[in-house]
C-alpha cells in the first residue's frame, strides 16, 4: 500500500510503499476513506514538543521511529478480518478509535485506552490514516457510522472525543453559567458544537484570529473576544458577568493559560488540552485559598467516541466547517495548518475528488 509519511522531521511528507497488512487474531484491516488533519499531526511533523522551562520532548522520547504515516481521525471500510475478529463484517464502514492501549493493563480493562502507559496509537506508533489502510487490533475500536457523513465523523476520533472528555471535566454545569474556550480552531469549534449539543447557552470563545472568531460566532458562541487584546481579561469578565468557573484551553501556551487563570473564579476549573507549550508560575497557597483546579486532558476513551457518534446520529451535534482535500495534497494540508489558514478541519479524502461537492472542497 501507499502511505504519505514523515520520513524526516520538518521536511515534506513522502509517498512511500508499505507492505500490505495481513490481519491475525482479532485484528481488522480498514481501508481509509477519510482522515482529518490535526495539530497533533503538525507537532509530529515538527518532531518535538515544548515542555516549558527550556525542555523539549523529541519524538524518539515517545518511542516513535520514522518513517511514519500520521493521521488519527479515520473513517473507512473493513476490508479484511483476522480469524478471531467477530462482530464486524467486510464492507462495513466505521469510525476508528486511534488511541490504542496495550489491551492488558487495568486502564485498558476499564476502557481508558487513552490513559494506558504502553500506548500503540495509530498515526504515532503505528501507521495512521495518511496511509491507504490501517490495522485495528480489535473490533471494539470500531464504531459504526450510522449513516453519518464519513468526512465529518472522522473528526470525532480526536477533536470530537477530546472536547467531549474535556467538557465532562467541567460538568455538570448550569447551562447559563459561562464557559470560556481559548482557541477557535478545529478543537475550539468542536467544543462550541458539543456544548450546544449538550444544551449549554453561555459560551465565550477567545482567539487571536478574526476569521476564527467569526467562525465561532457563526457556530453559536454567545461572545467572541480577541485574546491578544490588551483588555482581553476585562472583556471576558464583562461577557461573563464576573469571573468564570470553567475554562478550557485548546491552545495551551503560556499566554492563553495565564489569561485563563486571570479570569478564573473561586473554585473554578481550568482544563488544559492543547500542546502549544510553555509554563506558568502558580501560587501554591493561592490555589488553596481560591480552591481552584487545573487538570490536563488527553484525548478520550472508546466509550467517548461511541457517545459522540450517538449525539451526531441523533441530530443534536452541529457540524463544524470542513475543507476536503485529496490525500495526495497532504503536504499542502499541513502547510495550511502551519500557517493558521484553516477554519475548522481539513479532511483528506481517498479516491476521486470529482465526486465531492465543490462547496466542500478546499479552495
Amino acid at each position: 500500500m501507499h502511505a504519505w509519511a514523515v520520513v524526516e522531521n520538518r521536511m515534506p511528507l513522502q509517498c512511500i510503499a508499505v507492505e500490505d497488512p495481513v490481519p491475525s487474531g482479532t485484528e481488522v484491516v480498514v481501508e481509509v476513506s477519510h482522515c482529518g488533519v490535526c495539530h497533533s499531526d503538525l507537532h509530529f511533523w515538527e518532531g518535538s514538543y515544548d515542555m516549558g522551562g527550556g525542555q523539549v520532548m523529541l519524538l524518539k522520547d515517545r518511542g516513535v521511529t520514522l518513517p511514519r504515516a500520521v493521521g488519527h481521525e479515520i473513517t473507512g471500510r473493513v476490508v479484511a478480518l483476522g480469524p478471531d475478529a467477530t462482530g464486524v463484517s467486510v464492507g462495513e464502514s466505521h469510525v476508528v478509535y486511534p488511541w490504542l492501549g496495550c489491551g492488558d493493563c487495568a486502564r485498558c480493562a476499564a476502557g481508558d485506552d487513552n490513559l494506558c502507559t504502553r500506548q500503540r496509537s495509530l498515526g504515532v506508533l503505528a501507521h495512521g490514516g495518511f496511509a491507504e489502510r490501517v490495522v485495528v487490533p480489535h473490533p471494539r475500536y470500531l464504531v459504526p457510522l450510522q449513516g453519518l457523513d464519513p468526512a465529518w465523523a472522522a473528526t470525532f476520533a480526536c477533536s470530537g472525543i477530546t472536547v467531549f472528555s474535556a467538557i465532562r471535566k467541567v460538568r455538570p454545569a448550569n447551562p447559563v453559567e459561562p464557559i470560556l474556550l481559548l482557541g477557535a480552531g478545529g478543537l475550539g469549534l468542536s467544543a462550541i458544537a458539543m456544548l450546544k449539543a449538550l444544551g449549554h447557552q453561555a459560551i465565550i470563545s477567545a482567539d487571536i484570529s478574526p476569521e476564527a472568531r467569526r467562525a465561532a460566532a457563526e457556530l453559536g458562541a454567545s461572545h467572541v473576544i480577541d485574546s491578544k487584546a490588551a483588555d482581553a481579561g476585562e472583556q471576558i469578565e464583562a461577557a461573563a458577568g464576573g469571573k468564570v468557573l470553567a475554562a478550557i484551553d485548546f491552545v495551551n501556551v503560556t499566554a492563553t493559560a495565564q489569561l485563563a487563570l486571570s479570569v478564573l473564579g473561586k473554585a473554578g476549573q481550568l482544563v488544559l488540552v492543547g500542546v502549544g507549550g510553555g509554563q506558568i508560575p502558580i501560587s501554591l497557597a493561592g490555589m488553596v485559598f481560591q480552591a481552584r483546579t487545573i487538570s490536563g486532558n488527553n484525548t478520550g476513551s472508546p466509550q467517548d467516541l461511541r457517545e459522540v457518534v450517538a449525539l451526531a446520529a441523533a441530530g443534536r451535534l452541529p457540524r463544524i466547517p470542513l475543507q476536503l482535500m485529496a490525500r495526495d495534497r497532504a503536504n499542502e494540508a499541513l502547510e495550511l495548518l502551519h500557517a493558521n489558514k484553516v477554519s475548522g478541519r481539513i479532511v483528506l479524502v481517498s479516491g476521486d475528488m470529482t465526486a465531492v461537492d465543490s462547496s466542500e472542497k478546499a479552495a
